[in-house]
Order: C-alpha cells, then structure tokens, then sequence
C-alpha cells in the first residue's frame, strides 16, 4: 500500500512538471524557476514517503536525497524533520510485529545523525541531544557526537553534557569505546576552542579518558585536548 501510494504521487507529480514544461509564454528565467521549484517540491514528497517507509532500501532512497538536497545548500526545514525521524528510527520511532522490533537500522540513524550536523541549527542539536540520550549503538553516537560539535551550539552547556554523559555511560559499564572517546575528545576541544572556557565536566572525562583503558593513543590524544582547553580557558579569562 505503501509502494503504491507513493508511486501514484510520483506519477501525478511528474505529471504536473511536464505540463508546466510544456507551457508557452513564459521566458527560459520564469520556466527556470518554475522547474527549479516543483523539482523541490517532487523531492521533498519523495523524502516523506520513503522516510515513513518500513523499508531500509526506502530509507536510504529518503537519505539519498536528502544528501543531495544538502550539497545544493537547501535550508528546506522538511530536511530537518525527515532527519529527525529518520534518526530516532527503532529507538523512538517503533514498528513492531508482536514483539519482534523490525526497524531497528542503527545505519540509518547513523547517517541521519550524520547529516543533522550539516542542517546545523538549534533544531538538529536537540535532535541529537535526544539520540544521545535514547540510542545505545556506538556508531550512532559516535556520528551523534561529532556533529554535536560541527554545530557548535552549546546553551547551559547542553551539548557538552549530552557528549560527557554518553561516553562516562559506556565508561563505567566496562564498554568503552576508542572510536567514541576520539570523537568526544574533537567536539569538547571545538566547545572549548570556541567558548574559550573550561567545562568542568568535559575536564574530568577528558581525564578519564587519558588514565581509562583506552588504547595509548586515545589516551594521548586526550592528554593533548586537556593542554588546549586549558589554554583556551586562559585566552578566554578563565570564563
């Protein structure tokens, strides 16, 4: 039912840009924006459908083209909200057959997450905030992580604790995770870096990180970000 409806709507929307195409009277600038604009909008009822498919190969048509509509520069919030659900796919957003879970696509979120790193706005950070606190897949919270800090937004050091609290998480339940911690290490010295202030608890993880049982140069490297941060703290006033 799903297939089909979806092949009804991109039937009918592609019939729409031909008859707009094939109009007379406009100039190629008015046919260009007319085009330009109805290809969006074929794109974003593509993203809903595919998005809201229990099918991962639909998901992946979905994040397909959200990627492309990225790299053109499209602020479209539909992309936001497509992301969103796509990013909490399994976790919040359950499809169950008795009680078997059968969306559970660590993948997808995992590129969702990717991506909301790009959307870059106060929206996508809470967003991640949330796939923090709610997925359990290290390779989702490592990208989580990361793109928390590609934003760089950090209100009552929200986005730090949300980082802190993830990886002391996996640290105290003997599941460290050396991907995980180099990730947390790169967006607290971004934090840092752009605050110009020390988070005391980006400090302590950081120093559990260095003394934790990661590999040497997970640790080195945590080493080296406490060095930074406390320079950043001294060019900021210790702020």
């Amino acid at each position: 039912m799903m297939f089909k409806r979806f092949f009804i709507l991109t039937i009918t929307a592609l019939f729409v840009v031909s008859a707009v195409m094939g109009q007379s009277g406009k100039s190629s600038q008015e046919m260009s924006i007319e085009e330009s604009y109805l290809q969006e909008a074929l794109e974003l009822m593509i993203i809903h459908e595919t998005t809201r498919s229990n099918s991962r190969d639909q998901k992946y048509i979905a994040l397909e083209h959200i990627g492309h509509a990225l790299e053109r520069g499209s602020t479209n919030e539909e992309l936001r909200i497509a992301l969103e659900y796509l990013s909490l796919e399994g976790t919040q957003n359950q499809v169950r057959q008795g009680r078997m879970l059968i969306n559970n696509y660590p993948d997808i979120r995992r590129q969702a997450v990717k991506y909301l790193g790009k959307v870059g706005n106060k929206e996508a950070k809470t967003t991640l905030i949330k796939v923090c606190a709610t997925d359990t897949e290290p390779m989702v919270l490592q990208e989580a992580v990361k793109s928390l800090g590609t934003i760089g937004l950090n209100d009552n050091d929200d986005a730090v604790n949300a980082i802190v609290w993830i990886v002391e998480k996996l640290h105290n339940s003997a599941a460290p995770n050396d991907i995980l911690a180099v990730a947390a290490i790169d967006s607290l010295e971004k934090f840092a870096q752009k605050d110009q202030r020390i988070e005391p608890g980006a400090v302590q993880l950081l120093m559990k990180i260095s003394e934790g049982p990661y590999i040497t140069p997970v640790r080195e490297r945590a080493r080296q970000a406490l060095v930074k941060i406390s320079r950043y703290a001294i060019q900021g006033g210790g702020r």
